[in-house]
């Protein structure tokens, strides 16, 4: 019975059936199943490491992104919102009248050169651009960690690790990612 092993060249994706693994109705569990892709090479390792990071971590950065973008492109209106404080204040009174309105006093613009939808474009660039350098290096640092890990232990890595670890790596960023932009925005 000859085996086939994909460990010189493996292209990407090269996901395959993870019951290969897990399973002995495709016989004894050995180190590399038949039919199975696996990595060996660092660079290799890094590569899907990185293609899948970049996958599942620009879209959460993307979204913000837009969002942001949006919300300085086209700010939200600005009337007035009746509030009903919790006890009054001699600023604000406690049943305002039909005819008191709040008006909006316009302050002038820090920056009058530099537009509203210019300032929205910078802002999504700058999500794009610390998106995509933070997928770069989370996967630099992932990738070779791993290929250190399995090279030290002598396993064959499947290709299907780099892909559990991208997802890993781009729920932890949405973790760090959510709270904190959304507060700003």
């Amino acid at each position: 019975m000859a085996m086939e092993l994909n460990i010189t060249s493996v292209s990407w994706p090269s996901l395959y059936n993870p019951a290969i693994e897990l399973s002995v109705d495709y016989g004894p569990l050995r180190p590399m199943q038949p039919g199975g892709s696996y990595l060996v090479n660092p660079d290799d390792i890094f590569r899907f490491t990185l293609y899948w990071t970049l996958i599942f971590h620009l879209p959460f950065y993307a979204i913000c992104g837009i969002y942001a973008f949006l919300n300085f492109a086209f700010p939200p209106s600005r009337r007035s919102i009746t509030t009903f404080p919790l006890e009054p204040s001699p600023r604000i009174p406690f049943s305002p009248g039909a005819n008191q309105t709040e008006q909006w006093i316009k302050r002038p613009r820090p920056n009058a050169r530099r537009s509203r939808l210019a300032f929205a474009l910078l802002v999504i660039l700058a999500f794009l651009f610390l998106s995509l350098t933070g997928a770069v290096m989370g996967a630099a640092v992932v990738g070779f960690v791993l290929a250190g890990v399995y090279q030290a232990g002598g396993f064959y890595m499947s290709t299907w690790v780099p892909f559990v670890w991208a997802v890993i790596q781009s729920l932890v960023g949405l973790l760090a990612i959510w709270p904190s932009i959304i507060n700003i925005i």
